[in-house]
């Protein structure tokens, strides 16, 4: 019977949720028994305040009843939804309704307040906030675009004036041109008359001379040359050029300029799923060990080298490697199964869904692949990119890493069954978050975080959900000048990241923030590569080259 809507059940305690709880925390709001108040005392991220739950219920302030003022409503109708007292109850308005002690409904609709604040504060406002920083750059982003958009135009601007300019002087040259031909044909025809003029004023001297003398033989030399200056000289005519002008058309200009694309201002839904039981709440603080326990190795069989292991259950693992069958273990070792590829290949990475699937990764033809009994059904299949790693999310999304085909590009690309929903590639200042081919693992962290291990840039590359990078951590600081070149990752229920360190033999666990806790090391691993978690946090580690997949202990 459910507590919150029994006034016969008994409180129980919310940490172990079976044992009747008598004692309150007054901080918390948080039910106990006695088994668990030590643990609760544990999380020191608060001062605690318990006592017993008598205590805390004499402390209730019990409304009045509005129908009769001299008694406090101690039921609340569930029908009505409004708290009564006995006398409601006795004046039959209330008559087949259920009734409620109102210290039920009380923690009910506490619970329910805890449940809203925890994700308001923890997903819904960070995602708000996200959202601001969002447009804020986006602000930044437009200005940018209009100043590059106005520098361009300008540009263009500049190219057509001296376009026209150097047209413009082309033409003047031509006119200068012809005005040089026009002057030479004027100078030369003057140059013709001035001759004739000259000449035929000396004709005329002569003439005048020989009428005047008496002298036969100077009059019988004369010759007369009228008939040659009857030829009166040509006359030039000369076409002299114009200039048409054409009519400016503008839509002929525009298109020299060049064409603006349309403004696109669209609005899209983002996703936003209210997280699994397992995600919204923050599990209590729990130490690390200062050093890992073995419990238990599990041996494979069928590979050379053992690249990843993925849990489908806290008894049962998936395994891969180096040819085209993945195996399921549960933890003695015991084959449960096994399953080839569909194409034959080798799968490059698995990961199981939220439902209990496997998917794998053909990197060699390109595709993603589900497993769900003995059938595979291709989800994905790619051009121009191949998709070496993936994993699955909370929400149910797949999250794959993909490399060009030239092996120059890399990006994680967010599908929801075959629908692509997202591309996370580039960051604010443009710059590639990811190296180039090589290694690279995936996880998703507590808080939605995309964990990426990139052994190319020897670094854990951490972006949020919405693609912004939020850190790199490319080791510890207490040893700054030792090569660090992960290989698998994965992340527990404390928000915790924690990959393979290959050539080193040990793991990295780093907070959700980036920061080095400590590593796990001094317990026999050799060459971790693959790596998951259990409901538990207990961690598998696949080895490379024993086969072996070891489970540890590394909480308290």
């Amino acid at each position: 019977m459910d507590p919150r809507y029994s006034a016969q059940d008994v409180v129980r305690c919310a940490l172990c949720r079976d044992a009747v709880a008598p004692l309150y925390c007054n901080v918390c709001h948080t039910h106990l028994c006695k088994d668990c108040v030590e643990k609760h005392f544990s999380d020191k991220s608060k001062v605690h305040n318990v006592v017993p739950l008598e205590q805390f219920l004499s402390t209730l302030n019990y409304p009045k009843c509005p129908t009769h003022p001299t008694k406090q409503c101690e039921l609340q109708c569930e029908q009505c939804d409004i708290p009564i007292c006995t006398s409601c109850i006795s004046s039959g308005k209330h008559i087949g309704h259920k009734q409620l002690e109102i210290f039920a409904d009380f923690e009910s609709k506490k619970e329910v307040l805890r449940r809203d604040l925890q994700e308001l504060e923890k997903f819904i406002f960070p995602r708000y906030q996200e959202s601001a920083a969002i447009t804020k750059t986006q602000k930044t982003d437009q200005l940018k675009q209009s100043q590059k958009l106005t520098a361009e135009l300008n540009k263009q601007g500049e190219a057509l004036h001296r376009e026209i300019n150097t047209i413009i002087q082309r033409k003047q040259s031509e006119i200068d041109e012809m005005d040089r031909q026009h002057a030479a044909a004027i100078e030369k025809q003057e140059d013709v008359i001035n001759k004739a003029l000259h000449e035929i004023k000396q004709v005329i001297q002569d003439l005048k001379s020989l009428l005047d003398t008496s002298d036969v033989g100077l009059v019988s030399k004369y010759r007369s040359r009228i008939a040659e200056f009857r030829k009166l000289p040509h006359k030039l005519k000369i076409s002299l050029p114009k200039i048409f002008p054409l009519k400016i058309n503008r839509e002929e200009l525009l298109k020299q300029i060049g064409s603006l694309s349309p403004l696109s201002i669209e609005t899209e839904e983002q996703d936003y799923t209210v997280p699994s039981p397992g995600v919204e709440s923050s599990p209590p603080a729990r130490p690390l060990l200062d050093v890992p326990r073995l419990i238990t190795e599990i041996p494979t069989t069928g590979y050379d080298v053992l690249w990843n292991v993925s849990c489908l259950s806290d008894e049962e693992i998936w395994t891969s490697g180096d040819n085209e069958i993945m195996k399921l273990y549960n933890l003695k070792g015991e084959l449960l199964k096994s399953i080839q590829t569909k194409s034959g290949n080798l799968p490059a990475d698995i990961a199981v869904t939220r439902s209990g699937g496997l998917v794998y990764a053909d990197n060699w033809d390109s595709s993603i692949n589900l497993v769900s009994g003995t059938q595979i059904q291709t989800l994905i299949t790619l051009r121009g990119w191949r998709p070496p790693y993936l994993c699955s999310t909370a929400s149910g999304d797949l999250l794959v890493i993909m490399t060009s085909d030239d092996g120059k590009q890399t990006k994680v690309v967010r599908y929801s069954g075959s629908t692509e929903k997202q591309t996370i590639q580039w960051d604010d200042q443009g710059n590639p978050l990811y190296s180039s081919g090589d290694i690279k693992y995936l996880s998703e962290n507590r808080n939605l975080d995309i964990c990426m291990a990139d052994y190319g840039a020897g670094a854990v590359v951490v972006v949020s959900a919405a693609g912004k990078l939020r850190f790199r951590y490319t080791g510890p600081p207490s040893t700054p000048g030792e090569s660090f070149y992960p290989h698998g990752i994965t992340t527990d229920s404390q928000a915790n990241i924690l990959t393979s360190d290959y050539h080193n033999d040990r793991i990295h666990i780093i907070d959700q923030d980036g920061l080095f806790l400590r590593f796990l090391h001094n317990c026999g691993l050799q060459r971790p590569w693959g790596l998951c978690v259990d409901s538990w946090d207990n961690l598998f580690v696949a080895e490379l080259e024993t086969g072996k997949v070891k489970k540890l202990q590394y909480y308290k």
